[in-house]
């Protein structure tokens, strides 16, 4: 049987099992090292999942030529330099989101990548699921005709990360809500649109619970430091226009006050239909689920779980990783599409500093190009 891709693991936090659990299931695929500077974080990974490899050093697990690619999964402020130096050193990685803390350090990535020649993908685990697939089949056949409005809103009640942790300290996270579940819901819309040309953005951020030690939700496994204050957003809303005439609307919060604790969505409006795609207590028992409203001749029908084209049937992100080491399968997730999504998010934090509209485009044109616009 041919050699397994062999995984190294930076990060053994909350995040970390799941990377565990899925390579488990593929049978050319192995979790072989894990490093986490808290040494009892690390042992119970490596203990729970039978990880051999252990080091004490990120230069250990980064020089060690038995591993093949490397999961970055840490603190956003780490996102991009351990990616650089796995690359550098010579590994295929899959990272966590978001992509980075602004977008020079994205930029910094995308030209690595393209001098190292291996293979880069974030983990944009919210494409995956069975429903979002079907739902980017049905609008890509044309199922709701033109596209023209989508809104993606993932909104908790009480869903502030463990507080007193790196979650809500930008220097940090970066930013909060925005970067830690908005990105899963503008790239879940965007990717259901098949539209990552974005042109302008305005928002508009706010911290209104997480400062006054409210709205904490429990996630995280980092110990509380009180020097980690909270300075960062539990509210954020922007509206994004993008090139073809579509626009889109995106509400998140980690904290606000709601009937419902949890609302997670994303709706395509379309010249001859709409999509919702999303988890409710109304449809299939609250299951991640699709509706498709459309009209036949003067009646509009509503269809729960339409039939559409499933493109990765394991529906999971590192499987789809390995299968593009292996050239298997074509990654979900390109180096184009993280760039655009980060450019967004860049210019909703500009646009609430700044308090206007913000152009996306000069954030996604070359350094050269920026420089002679400026």
């Amino acid at each position: 049987m041919p050699a397994p891709i062999r995984f190294g693991i930076i990060g053994a936090g909350a995040i970390a099992p799941s990377l565990c659990r899925a390579i488990a299931k593929h049978p050319r695929a192995r979790v072989e090292a894990v490093f986490d500077p808290h040494e009892g974080r690390q042992q119970a990974l490596a203990d729970e999942f039978a990880i051999p490899l252990r080091p004490r050093s990120l230069a250990a697990l980064l020089d060690d030529p038995r591993l093949d690619a490397i999961y970055v999964a840490v603190p956003n402020k780490f996102h991009v330099p351990y990616t650089l130096q796995a690359l550098a050193a010579g590994k295929h990685v899959i990272a966590e989101k978001p992509f980075a803390m602004d977008m020079d350090e994205a930029r910094q990535v995308a030209a690595a990548v393209k001098r190292s020649k291996k293979l880069w993908m974030l983990g944009m685990n919210r494409r995956f699921p069975a429903a979002m697939q079907q739902a980017r089949a049905l609008v890509a056949k044309g199922a709701i005709g033109e596209p023209y409005h989508a809104k993606g809103r993932w909104q908790r009640r009480c869903g502030c990360p463990r507080l007193q942790t790196w979650f809500g300290h930008k220097a940090i996270s970066g930013g909060g809500c925005l970067l830690d579940i908005g990105v899963h819901m503008l790239d879940q819309t965007m990717f259901i649109a098949g539209n990552f040309a974005p042109l302008t953005c305005s928002g508009s951020v706010y911290g209104k619970f997480g400062h006054r030690g409210q709205g904490e939700g429990g996630w995280g496994k980092s110990d509380r430091d009180p020097r980690m204050t909270f300075d960062v957003e539990d509210f954020a809303n922007a509206h994004i226009r993008l090139q073809g005439g579509l626009s889109i609307d995106l509400d998140v919060s980690w904290a606000a006050h709601m009937p419902k604790p949890n609302v997670m969505e994303t709706i395509i409006y379309g010249s001859e239909g709409t999509i919702w795609v999303g988890q409710d207590e109304a449809v299939a028992g609250g299951k991640e689920s699709i509706l498709l409203c459309t009209r036949k001749k003067k009646e509009f029908v509503v269809e729960e779980s339409p039939k559409a084209k499933i493109a990765y049937r394991h529906c999971d992100r590192f499987n789809n990783f390995v299968n593009a080491i292996l050239g298997k399968e074509e990654p979900c997730v390109t180096i184009d599409q993280a760039l655009a999504v980060q450019a967004v998010l860049s210019g909703i934090y500009r646009s609430s500093a700044e308090g206007r509209e913000v152009d996306v485009r000069a954030e996604l044109r070359p350094a050269q190009s920026r420089t002679a616009r400026a």
